[in-house]
């Protein structure tokens, strides 16, 4: 499975220089003329054309000095006009460092395996003049550019923010210093429409110097264009709470006109902070995960490649807290990536012969989750579509059988592919899984359902209507201490673990957590149902120990008998996990007083509280950020703080923007 070898030598032979060159790239341009100053948004355009057959696809990469390029945006297919193809347009914004970039488009043509490059030099300019504090709006009413001088070797940067006439201080991380640049933050996390003060300070060891001069702004107000959630506080904070974290992060499903999956940050109040905004406001963006430092990962919307429809999950996108894409890969271009890896069920899916025969598969859309590695590495989840045949998983469609599985990617700092999971290569049952276990609800998918990605093959000539949504992986996590990768299938009600072993393992299934796997559980409170189901945002909070949190949906739990008790709310749920007992062990299972039957959130907080979403409560689908208070000798908890929202796929309580959660 592991073929890193084979896919470096495929993409230099890729990469090579054809004998014949057919694609000639006419023109890359910039949308404003070289210098301009840092953080300015340029939009780049290129041009080209080609004699072969063959789609064009388009690469941007980015080099600072002379320093090596690193991809921003990956290969995905331009448009063709009287054989013109006009690439993809790539918006482009740092604030990295003053001085030359070299901004590169790549253009390869996948049939024939040619590619070509050009670059452009292109100047951005210092905002601070070395000794001045400036502080410059970006697009973002609630995010500042904050500029300052250099700083010695050792030290380090840090933004503080503070309301005019408040006495709280928001301060941003801390930004390794350099004498020879300017530095340069992304001040966030300010209301609306509100006088500030904000500068900056350098730490050096235990000292830390303020800026000389600080500078007082007013933030602009919310957009109208955008229709925000409503907050509403049922539960206020008290001294109680966890008092270092103090802002919500969210998820959204859906808010304003035309956007859904959109993130926003909230104080406890629920004044907004800080949102997001696609740049093509008509895709939607998911939030998977906050880095440290500001920048987040995120799931959008978008067309594939094969065929040439709108789907979801087509792109993952880090982006800033100005909203500008740090960097992104695509659906399409890991397709050609796994392919040349020698994967087997992760093609493009308008590449599958009609009508589609047993085996069949390909690789649809990213969902769910995207996580970055201590190393820099990203994972991310993938679903596959495979062809089985008829009466599989109990279908009675007399037609071969549509069966959603997925795949786990791992991407290096680059976003390129080094390793990859294909669950339907551990199909074979025993400690593995089995295809035969179907979802342990009978789940199926139809093409626009809500909580199920883009179909592809289901109801198609010979195959059944329904897709039958076999898994549904809703979270990933990277043991540390271990190398391996842990995801949370929600229709088979287990937590699973697989043997990555920082990407030498052998890919296998070494335990699966949860009711009818491979642990006991010690029901010290005599649950009738004491395992979680349907679970959402599995974490080890404390790997020596084996403290994992997660919140328990509980839809085994709440179906009718003889499978569940017919009734119940979700649970917020921190478990001791013996793996090499194979135990686990309650610390706390506390109703949460809601029935959230979907998405949802677990977490421990820094002062040994809980934070919980419940993400969908009917019949309003409310999300309700729950904060709970262990009591101590039992598996209980009180709610001492409850914050009623539109519907979140996911939330973090953090203490500012720049500071996720360590799990």
């Amino acid at each position: 499975m592991i073929q890193t070898r084979r896919l470096l030598l495929v993409a230099a032979a890729l990469c090579a220089p054809a004998l014949h060159a057919t694609i000639t790239i006419n023109s890359f341009s910039p949308s404003i003329s070289s210098p301009q100053p840092l953080g300015t948004p340029i939009t780049w355009t290129a041009t080209a054309t080609d004699t072969s057959h063959g789609a064009l696809t388009f690469r941007y990469s980015v080099a600072f000095s002379t320093g090596a390029y690193q991809v921003v945006t990956d290969f995905y297919p331009g448009t063709i006009s009287s054989g013109l193809w006009t690439g993809p347009s790539f918006p482009w914004a740092t604030i990295a460092n003053e001085g030359t970039y070299h901004v590169q488009v790549s253009v390869r043509n996948y049939t024939t395996g040619e590619t070509v490059s050009t670059s452009v030099a292109y100047g951005l300019k210092a905002i601070s003049n070395g000794k001045n504090f400036v502080v410059t709006p970006t697009a973002n009413p609630l995010v500042e550019l904050a500029s300052g001088p250099g700083c010695p070797t050792g030290s380090f940067f840090q933004v503080t923010m503070q309301k005019a006439n408040g006495t709280k201080v928001v301060k941003t991380n801390e930004i390794a210093c350099t004498p020879t640049h300017t530095m340069n933050v992304y001040a966030a996390g300010m209301v609306a429409s509100t006088q500030y003060k904000i500068n900056y300070q350098v730490i050096t060891g235990t000292t830390t110097t303020p800026g000389a001069t600080p500078v007082t702004i007013t933030t602009g107000p919310l957009p109208s264009t955008l229709t925000f959630p409503t907050f509403t506080v049922i539960t206020p904070a008290t001294s109680q709470d966890d008092q270092a974290d103090q802002l919500l992060l969210h998820g959204f499903l859906a808010f304003g006109a035309s956007t859904q999956f959109l993130p926003v940050a909230t104080d406890l109040n629920g004044d907004v902070l800080w949102y997001y905004t696609s740049y093509d406001p008509e895709h939607s963006a998911l939030l998977t995960r906050p880095l440290v430092g500001g920048d987040m990962l995120t799931i959008q919307t978008g067309n594939s490649w094969s065929p040439n429809i709108e789907a979801g999950g087509q792109f993952v996108r880090k982006i800033d807290l100005a909203g500008n894409t740090v960097q992104e890969t695509n659906i399409g271009v890991l397709q050609q990536q796994l392919l040349a890896m020698g994967a087997t069920d992760f093609g493009p899916c308008g590449q599958v012969a009609l009508p589609a025969a047993v085996g069949a598969a390909c690789l649809g859309t990213t969902h769910h989750d995207v996580i970055q590695l201590p190393n820099g590495n990203y994972a991310m989840i993938v679903d596959i579509e495979k062809i089985f045949p008829p009466g599989t998983q109990g279908d009675t469609t007399g037609l071969n059988v549509d069966i959603i599985g997925d795949g786990i990617l791992v991407l290096d700092p680059n976003m390129q592919l080094l390793w990859y999971f294909d669950t339907f290569q551990h199909d074979s049952g025993g400690s593995q899984l089995d295809i035969n276990r179907g979802a342990v609800l009978g789940e199926t998918c139809t093409q626009g359902q809500g909580g199920c990605p883009t179909l592809f093959l289901a109801a198609t000539s010979g195959v059944a209507p329904l897709a039958h949504d076999w898994l549904h992986t809703n979270c990933l996590y990277f043991n540390a201490s271990e190398g391996d990768i842990v995801f949370s299938s929600r229709h088979q009600d287990w937590v699973m673990k697989v043997d990555y072993n920082n990407g030498t393992g052998t890919g296998n299934i070494k335990w699966r957590l949860g009711l009818d796997g491979d642990f006991t559980f010690n029901n010290t409170n005599n649950d009738p149902y004491p395992w979680f189901s349907h679970q959402h945002d599995f974490a080890y909070e404390n790997t020596t120990s084996g403290l994992i949190s997660v919140y328990d949906n509980g839809n085994t739990r709440v179906s009718p008998p003889p499978v569940g008790l017919g009734s119940g709310n979700s649970r917020g749920m921190a478990l001791i996990v013996d793996e090499t007992n194979r135990t686990a062990s309650p610390v706390l299972s506390q109703d949460l007083g809601y029935y959230g039957f979907a998405l949802g959130s677990a977490q421990l907080l820094a002062n040994g509280n809980y934070f919980f979403q419940p993400g969908v409560v009917m019949p309003n689908s409310y999300s309700y950020g729950l904060e709970l208070l262990p009591t101590a000798g039992t598996v209980d908890a009180t709610t001492i703080f409850d914050m009623q929202s539109g519907t979140s796929y996911r939330s973090w309580m953090m203490p500012t923007l720049y500071a996720p959660p360590p799990s």
